[in-house]
């Protein structure tokens, strides 16, 4: 499914494959990869807006570890 192979703490994992077999995700790698792209299309719609010279959003994003 993915390009990439990316490393995920073992506590998350877990944490994340139960969440996605209670929500109905066929596996955890479908249920990750829709949370990521939940959270991408929230960044994209800040920025297409505009937002990314509002330093409250520029803040925030510092603060979520999404820019330095």
């Amino acid at each position: 499914m993915f390009g990439g192979n990316v490393k995920l703490d073992k506590a998350l994992l877990e944490r994340a494959a139960r969440y996605a077999k209670v929500a109905g995700y066929s596996s955890v790698d479908e249920f990750i990869a829709h949370a990521l792209e939940n959270e991408l299309a929230k960044l994209d719609e800040a920025k297409g807006a505009g937002s990314e010279t509002d330093p409250a959003v520029l803040e925030r994003l510092r603060g979520l570890g999404y820019i330095e």
